[in-house]
């Protein structure tokens, strides 16, 4: 099924909005990412221009280890999403997702499980 054009145009400015809300936090995030390699790196330059003494602790920065890279950036940019974007904020109402009996196998929802004004308890834990 083919998309019209008013619908495209619609689903562009809304990726185009969502990517302007998410923006700053994203480049904040790599600022703070930037900064730490800066510091590093500075560190790193002064302790080789001063001569370290043997109580100094060792500094482990190399070319493979930055935190500025465009692995940890593409990271931060899924995270920032992610967080941006999850449907259970805190103060809200919960979301009410679907679930799989496993018993029957038939699908529910999880707020299909609520007894009157008995609070509900969801344990993800392990019982091993």
């Amino acid at each position: 099924m083919q998309k019209s054009a008013g619908v495209l145009t619609v689903l562009a400015l809304k990726h185009t909005a969502q990517c302007l809300v998410l923006l700053p936090r994203f480049l904040l995030a790599a600022l703070m990412l930037c900064l730490l390699d800066v510091l590093c790196i500075r560190r790193k330059v002064l302790l080789k221009m001063e001569g370290s003494s043997p109580e100094d602790p060792p500094v482990c920065v190399s070319d493979s280890n930055k935190m500025f890279t465009l692995e940890s950036l593409r990271a931060v940019w899924y995270g920032q999403k992610l967080d941006f974007f999850k449907s259970a904020q805190l103060g809200l109402i919960a979301p009410n997702t679907e679930v799989v009996q496993l018993q029957e196998r038939r699908r529910v929802r999880v707020l299909d499980y609520v007894k009157g004004r008995r609070p509900l308890i969801l344990n993800f834990g392990s019982c091993s």
